[in-house]
């Protein structure tokens, strides 16, 4: 039954969405998107059909709606009976969300708390859900444990901690919901194709996009934030995780939802389990690119934790899902990427 199901997923067509779409699709899924096209463009999705085929991207439909407009939701569900909702829809930069908090209460809380009355209203009630391993804020020990207290230490990182929280009290309130939170830690890499990646808009929030833009030259350098923390080389420490990882643990997280009758709303980390600073990165992307990335050090950003990485240990248990690629990997596919489309998915 599993094979033939039918899941939305909201924010589909942006970086981790389209990477998680495409395995869904070869895994037999039905797939209709919703996105708004804040931080995406269709031209992702149109990419997306053409990876998987003709066959499979017959069970693929884009709707450009909003999660915070009901009366988009409504249209959508009227018509189509989904089984499962994969949640990405949201804004996700740390520093934006410190200057401007209120869009992200907007993006974030309320298109979050519309999507779940919909799915209520219509019986849809299993969810897969996009949090961050920013709840865990400055964590008192690492690895980072599914069980730590959580401690947010921006905008941003709080709205996934209320959005936790709140997926809590609505499978408190009606235990029929089966919800999984998968914390993810740093996102980056590309489909090895070379044909999706990540493409923000302005200037990168994250490392991995600011480091390809340097580059292929639209940056003159990086930006190397903080150079004094308490690390081996100065430079803070992350759990980077390849982006294709990441898809396959949403769809190992959906065949959770399926196989386990009383999964609850339970949480789990997504990453490698190892920490990588920035300047280590930035080696392993000069290795694969054969290109010299010029820095900047900078002062340290406001609300920047010194190092986090995940406990992968409950995922690997439970999940049945691991991390398969290194550093090497994910430098090797994001340059990949990058070579091929230097200005993202515009063509310029």
């Amino acid at each position: 039954m599993m094979e033939d199901s039918s899941i939305l997923v909201t924010g589909g067509a942006g970086f981790i969405g389209t990477h998680t779409v495409v395995q869904l699709l070869n895994q037999g899924f039905k797939v209709t998107i919703i996105d708004n096209l804040d931080n995406s463009v269709e031209e992702a999705v149109d990419r997306v059909r053409d990876l998987v085929g003709p066959k499979l991207s017959r069970n693929l439909q884009f709707h450009l709606g909003d999660i915070r407009n009901r009366q988009d939701l409504e249209k959508l569900f009227s018509s189509n009976k989904f089984d499962a909702v994969i949640h990405f829809a949201g804004l996700k930069a740390v520093g934006e969300s410190v200057l401007h908090p209120f869009r992200y209460f907007d993006n974030n809380l309320i298109g979050s708390i519309t999507l779940y009355q919909v799915m209520a209203e219509y019986n849809c009630k299993k969810l897969v859900f996009s949090s961050s391993a920013t709840v865990y804020g400055q964590p008192k020990k690492i690895p980072c444990v599914e069980d730590f207290e959580l401690k947010a230490m921006n905008p941003y990182g709080r709205t996934k901690l209320f959005l936790e929280e709140i997926a809590r009290d609505i499978h408190g309130s009606d235990p029929e919901w089966k919800m999984i939170l998968l914390r993810y830690f740093n996102p980056v890499g590309a489909h090895e194709s070379g044909k999706l990646g990540e493409d923000p808009k302005g200037i990168p929030n994250n490392l991995m996009p600011y480091i390809q833009q340097v580059a292929v030259g639209r940056l003159p350098e990086l930006n190397v934030y903080g150079h004094d923390y308490p690390t081996k080389d100065g430079t803070a420490v992350r759990d980077y995780i390849h982006v294709m990882d990441l898809a396959d643990g949403h769809v190992a997280a959906l065949k959770k939802l399926y196989a386990q009758q009383d999964i609850g709303c339970s949480v789990y980390n997504l990453g490698t389990g190892r920490g990588t600073s920035v300047l280590q990165m930035v080696t392993a992307f000069e290795q694969a690119s054969g290109k010299k990335i010029p820095i900047k050090l900078c002062p340290r950003r406001p609300g920047d934790a010194t190092e986090v990485y995940a406990s992968t240990d409950r995922a690997a248990k439970e999940l049945n899902w691991k991390a398969k690629y290194g550093i090497e990997e994910m430098c090797r596919d994001q340059w990949n990427w990058a070579r091929q489309n230097p200005w993202g998915y515009q063509k310029k």
